[in-house]
């Protein structure tokens, strides 16, 4: 009997993690290649199909990678360059030849998915370029629609948070001013063809213009007092959810509010210049291992519920020819032998639930009702880990988020406590399932308060 409740568990867990890996298809990653290390593109493609990741953004159209995505199921985003630009602007049939040359000879069997043209040109003080951009889009779009693919691949381009003129507190979120004609015609295009708005937001840089413990403790997604919006009256807990609000209220303030937002690019680099705070290792797993337990929680942003918007980490591999400080050659989350630089989840042998730990001799299930709460004692850096945990497996975690009836008090211990019941009553409840690396513990005492309900039922 023991033999056939331990295999019984296992199916389980294979079968949750199945699951798991299948709905995060807004987890993607972005695949530089100023580099001179690389491993081959076939390499790359066996890699990205040991992991989570569902979607790789390259910022070129490299032939020989797009082939060896063919038959992965990943989808790609391909990039037309900045210096394409004034061709594909002027001349319809450089589109035309563009798409013939790096869609038509791989897709479907690589799922292209966007096109991306030019890389934060709206910033770049070139005049000419920027009034280029939006022709050279809509060329690129006929040239799909003739190919019978408009609708299939969406065309759009990569903006710099700096496109905002301003951004705090988030309802304020604002384009700049002499930008706002040209981006208005943008939006009409990204609108009318159901293309999405990219932005690359990096709370890296937010800290390294204001480095107070508090800011970066908001930066990773750790336990901190949070930052309320003097116009909506919403505590932000993060500053992703922040940045990527503030580009909801500039879209929302131009007429545009339903344009679907993706994150082209965020990261955070773990080496840097001495002059650079920050960068650690310790911080860049905590921000990307935070910010990929956000996304799996489907908790959304405050003015975006519900749901995960793309995100694209930044970046697969390090990029040992990029000019700049030591940071722009670190943001890494694999090296070029295809190891890890650091665990943050993504790797599908990781993705099978590791918490709560199988007893080697199951024990009988309870059978009064009981609860599961967090251990006296355990620091508040091990709950947080359990809480992520537990919210980035298909519970419910909204009501523990700004607002949720169980948000008060705004603690890791009480965040935790809801969400580690909310595990364990939606799971197989087995004391196991209410062990979270021996953090949590069984009670019989309803832990409910005020509006704040715990489920709770007998077994």
């Amino acid at each position: 009997m023991a033999t056939l409740t331990h295999v019984l568990f296992v199916s389980l867990l294979l079968l949750q993690a199945l699951h798991f890996s299948s709905s995060q298809s807004f987890i993607g990653v972005n695949y530089g290649q100023v580099a001179d290390n690389l491993p081959p593109p076939a390499s790359t493609a066996n890699l990205l199909k040991s992991t989570s990741i569902q979607k790789v953004r390259l910022y070129g159209a490299d032939p020989a990678i797009i082939r060896a995505l063919a038959n992965t199921g990943i989808g790609i985003v391909i990039g037309a360059g900045s210096g394409d630009i004034p061709a594909l602007a002027a001349d319809p049939n450089a589109a035309a030849q563009w798409v013939n040359s790096y869609v038509l000879p791989f897709y479907p069997a690589s799922k292209i998915i966007l096109i991306t043209v030019g890389n934060e040109v709206m910033i770049s003080n070139d005049q000419n370029l920027i009034s280029q951009l939006l022709p050279a889009m809509q060329n690129l779009q006929k040239a799909l629609n003739s190919a019978s693919l408009g609708g299939k691949i969406k065309v759009s381009t990569v903006h710099a948070m700096s496109v905002l003129a301003q951004s705090a507190p988030p309802s304020s979120g604002l384009f700049i001013p002499g930008l706002q004609d040209t981006m208005r015609g943008l939006l009409q295009f990204l609108k009318d063809t159901g293309s999405p708005f990219a932005i690359n937001p990096y709370p890296f840089f937010a800290y390294l213009s204001d480095s107070r413990p508090e800011t970066l403790a908001f930066c990773l997604f750790q336990t901190n007092s949070g930052r309320v919006d003097s116009g909506t009256g919403i505590k932000y807990m993060n500053m992703f959810d922040a940045q990527v609000d503030a580009v909801h209220s500039a879209l929302n303030a131009m007429g545009f509010k339903d344009i679907e937002i993706v994150v082209a690019e965020t990261g955070w680099p773990y080496r840097g210049d001495p002059n650079e705070v920050g960068t650690s290792v310790e911080n860049a797993k905590a921000y990307n291992g935070n910010l990929i337990n956000h996304l799996r929680s489907l908790v959304g942003t405050p003015l975006m519920p519900g749901k995960s918007v793309d995100t694209y980490l930044f970046a697969l591999y390090d990029e040992n020819q990029k000019p700049g400080p030591a940071s722009e050659r670190a943001f890494g989350l694999f090296k070029t032998d295809l190891s890890t630089t650091y665990d943050v989840g993504l790797l599908e042998s990781s993705q099978t639930p590791s918490n709560p730990i199988t007893p080697v001799t199951p024990s009988p299930k309870p059978t009064a009702t009981s609860w599961c709460v967090p251990k006296v004692g355990v620091s508040d850096a091990q709950l947080q880990a359990s809480l992520d945990y537990a919210c980035s497996h298909g519970i419910d975690c909204s009501s523990i988020q700004p607002g949720g009836a169980c948000f008060e008090p705004n603690n890791v211990v009480s965040h935790a406590a809801f969400a580690m019941n909310l595990y364990y009553q939606n799971s197989q409840k087995n004391p196991w399932n209410c062990d979270f690396s021996q953090t949590a513990t069984l009670t019989s005492q309803n832990p409910s308060y005020n509006g704040c309900v715990y489920p709770g039922r007998s077994t």
